[in-house]
């Protein structure tokens, strides 16, 4: 049975990692949150020692990293938000743990090559959570590009809407400096999974960017994408609307849809079930996607010209 210690127990995805550890009959031993509102870990884990200082985290941890071989920790879920999992992923790695990393690894390109050395220091493993891999769907995408005719590219449309209540730019997740802005806080797996399937970047234009929403154009070895991402519920298509249907995920290949809207329940389990086999995702693969959003965030706007999507028709009117 292997030791968890959560950094980031009360937030959204911070069950997810729980029912993960749990279902994989491993045990968690420690959670800290700012936020005492963690009720939840009770559902999981009612004798894990929680803390909502990091200083008496950061002491409980040394202890149990100084413990017999019995009560030392094997691995740190990191569920903070964006900004902090850099010094997260350095904590857990200089107490002598492999760091499991929730989405955006980091918020820069420069940022992976630090971990990296960091990594090498300790002999530790960073893992991250790129869950859109795992998910069947895309893997039989990607199986069918590799044996297709790779001279030509796909017409790819890429359309995720999230929508979020006003509360969401009030918080962490509306101030770019600390999420990344919204390419990086609920596209950053989608971009990856475009790199994992369609190969290198090769073009990255911006066509719209605000706090709720934003739109570009993508250019792939083996793919032209035209993306659209917001948390706006206006966004919704009005069939959606008019049943109060919150999210709307759309992804076509040459005017085909992909069906991926399930399967998603399982894949945070499917990813530490890989971790625990030594097959988790490093720093490596995540850069792709990190630079693709660290330049969407970094570029210029240009409007509607060029090859955009259609939904940019609505945001600019």
């Amino acid at each position: 049975m292997k030791r968890f210690a959560l950094i980031g127990a009360a937030g959204y995805i911070a069950p997810r990692h729980m029912q993960a550890i749990k279902d994989t009959g491993n045990t968690l031993v420690a959670a800290l949150d700012p936020n005492d509102s963690v009720g939840i870990i009770d559902s999981y884990f009612p004798d894990a020692h929680f803390f909502t200082e990091f200083e008496r985290f950061d002491r409980h941890i040394d202890k149990q990293r100084r413990a017999s071989d019995q009560q030392k920790l094997d691995y740190i879920s990191i569920c903070s938000p964006n900004y902090l999992h850099d010094s997260h992923i350095r904590f857990a790695l200089r107490s002598d743990t492999n760091p499991i990393c929730e989405k955006p690894l980091v918020l820069n390109p420069w940022n992976i090559d630090g971990l990296q050395e960091v990594e090498r220091d300790t002999g530790q493993k960073v893992n991250t959570i790129l869950q859109l891999r795992l998910h069947p769907s895309i893997i039989e995408l990607k199986q069918k590009t590799e044996s297709e005719d790779k001279k030509s590219k796909r017409d790819v449309q890429l359309t995720y809407i999230t929508s979020r209540g006003r509360w969401y730019l009030q918080s962490w997740k509306g101030d770019e400096n600390k999420s990344g802005g919204i390419a990086t806080n609920i596209g950053v797996h989608f971009f990856d999974m475009l790199h994992f399937i369609f190969g290198d970047l090769q073009e990255n234009i911006v066509h719209f960017n605000s706090p709720t929403k934003a739109a570009g154009y993508l250019e792939y070895e083996h793919a032209r994408v035209r993306w659209f991402l917001s948390v706006d519920f206006d966004d919704v298509p009005q069939t959606g609307r008019s049943v109060e249907q919150r999210t709307y995920r759309s992804i076509t290949v040459d005017g085909h849809e992909i069906e991926f809207s399930t399967g998603f329940a399982d894949l945070h389990l499917r990813s530490y079930e890989e971790i625990l086999k030594g097959n988790g995702f490093g720093l490596e693969e995540n850069r792709a996607a990190i630079e693709t959003v660290a330049a969407i965030r970094n570029a210029s706007a240009q409007g509607a010209v060029g090859d955009y999507h259609p939904f940019i028709n609505r945001v600019l009117k």
